[in-house]
């Protein structure tokens, strides 16, 4: 009973960081398409993504791993990734087709966990090559939209920015395969939720 309470809590530690998480996203977001601060919104969307780690971290080390949590973290990372790229695209920093490739895969596999959680109530973990294919696209679009902006060390940034997304994009479809298999096998091992009294 005192696991399931703990579980279900909402105000931890770790939840309010990824709160504040999401929102900054506007914050960045207004700050990188303004020509006059960009620089500041892309320091600030790379600080955002690169903490990712800290929410989770923080709720393994201090016991306050909770349901909530478990859906907040990746539902955050997504929503900043993906207002940091439209930025980006806007501000003309970031190929579009480029951002593409990540944009649609989250979005799918977004739009495939909220079904399954609100069907079935089940969920399925983040791989580890999930977790190695989005820092190699977080390093490789804060290295690209770097060099197009032309600031210091801009075309070394452009190339490391450029190696780290042909190796991250091919981790994160091979991982999107995988989660692929995930979805089905948890969709069929847990029975349709009975739609409550009214619906």
């Amino acid at each position: 009973m005192g696991q399931r309470a703990d579980t279900d809590r909402i105000l931890t530690i770790p939840n309010v960081i990824s709160f504040l998480r999401i929102a900054l996203i506007p914050v960045f977001f207004a700050l990188i398409v303004d020509p006059d601060t960009t620089a500041a919104g892309l320091v600030l969307f790379v600080f955002v993504v690169a903490t990712d780690w800290v929410d989770g971290a923080i709720a393994r080390a201090t016991g306050q791993v909770s349901e909530l949590g478990k859906v907040l973290d990746p539902v955050a990372d997504r929503l900043a990734i993906g207002a940091g790229l439209i930025a980006l695209v806007v501000a003309d920093a970031f190929p579009l087709w480029a951002a593409l490739l990540i944009l649609v895969r989250d979005l799918a596999i977004l739009v495939a966990g909220i079904v399954l959680l609100a069907k079935r109530r089940a969920r399925i973990e983040v791989r580890t090559i999930g977790k190695v294919a989005t820092f190699a696209l977080m390093a490789s679009i804060a290295c690209i939209a770097w060099g197009n902006l032309g600031y210091v060390l801009a075309e070394a940034a452009l190339a490391c920015g450029w190696a780290f997304f042909a190796a991250g994009i091919v981790e994160y479809y091979v991982a999107t395969f995988l989660y692929v298999g995930d979805l089905r096998r948890a969709w069929h091992a847990q029975p349709e939720r009975s739609p409550g009294p009214g619906a």
